[in-house]
């Protein structure tokens, strides 16, 4: 590949945020022909296609997509330069790009991120939420530091990354006081016939709540599945039903829900991991959260590292 010509990729950066390029020739002052002559200058000298129709707009290809997750830092790097220069920082700013898994409750991602603010280093934290799936793809692009989950890099994706264990803990059952005062028997006991709200099909967590249910020959009616966790909770705390969440958050689970303690198990594990495209972690706020995480979140864990 040639050497790049930044005020081509800046077109380029352009028009892929933009979506058209006549909606570029207006942020850039400049005329629709001139940009279009532009990236087909640019397109021919890296011998890719970036872009193609859809409609009256541009979609990005495969290689553009790939092309944009660079020009994003290059850009981002240049803005970067111009506040250090203007205000001059004693330090320069670290910048954690992290996914989070939407099956991960909010509460233990809030969690296992906090240690990186006590940093000494200034930090800006990009979070993003979303299906493994498609986490992992920004992660393979370089758009993403570290992915947090509950599970292993899975066998069928096609992304070459390494899995972090940062640990696990046990299982709690919360409820309001209400719908406590109607199935008064002991936990687990309690369980059986009662409104249960199920986290959904993706939650590594479903499985395991079902089997342990099936052991202790609990038979709840299940009375919501969500995606999200924090909108079961939000269920819960209208008393819609039980609900599960990692022993590691219940203080906050019933300080923010404003939920009582039914009961905990440790015979459902939780666990949560770091998914990386580097063997060895090095980021210092990856790092921070690896360490807290072990040592405090959840107690001493021994880290792992998987190819998938």
């Amino acid at each position: 590949m040639s050497s790049i010509n930044y005020k081509h990729l800046h077109y380029f950066w352009v028009v892929a945020k933009a979506g058209s390029i006549a909606r570029a020739s207006e942020q850039l002052h400049l005329t629709p022909q001139t940009i279009s002559g532009q990236l087909s200058l640019f397109e021919s000298v890296q011998g890719e296609q970036l872009f193609k129709k859809s409609g009256r707009n541009l979609e990005l290809t495969e290689a553009g997509r790939l092309v944009l997750s660079y020009a994003e830092e290059i850009f981002s790097l240049g803005q970067e330069l111009e506040q250090v220069l203007h205000h001059r920082p004693t330090e320069r700013t670290v910048q954690l790009r992290v996914g989070v898994s939407d099956a991960v409750a909010k509460a233990v991602a809030y969690r296992l991120l906090e240690p990186a603010l006590a940093l000494p280093q200034t930090l800006r934290i990009n979070c993003r939420e979303g299906k493994l799936e498609y986490l992992l793809a920004e992660l393979a692009m370089h758009k993403l530091d570290i992915v947090i989950t509950d599970t292993p890099m899975p066998p069928t994706v096609n992304v070459r990354g390494f899995t972090h264990q940062l640990g696990e803990c046990g299982i709690s059952f919360f409820a309001t006081k209400a719908l406590l005062q109607e199935y008064p028997a002991p936990f687990p006991a309690c369980l059986d016939g009662a409104p249960l709200l199920l986290p959904g099909e993706d939650s590594a967590l479903r499985s395991k709540l079902m089997h342990w249910l099936n052991a202790q020959q609990l038979h709840p009616r299940i009375a919501g599945e969500f995606d999200d966790s924090a909108l079961m909770s939000a269920f819960g705390q209208a008393g819609a039903g039980f609900f599960a969440a990692p022993s590691a958050i219940a203080d906050m689970v019933m300080r923010q829900y404003d939920v009582q303690l039914l009961g905990s198990t440790d015979e459902i594990k939780e666990q949560f991991y770091a998914i990386s495209v580097q063997r060895k972690l090095t980021h210092p706020a990856v790092l921070a959260i690896s360490r807290a995480a072990q040592k405090t979140l959840f107690g001493e864990v021994s880290s792992t590292e998987n190819l998938p």
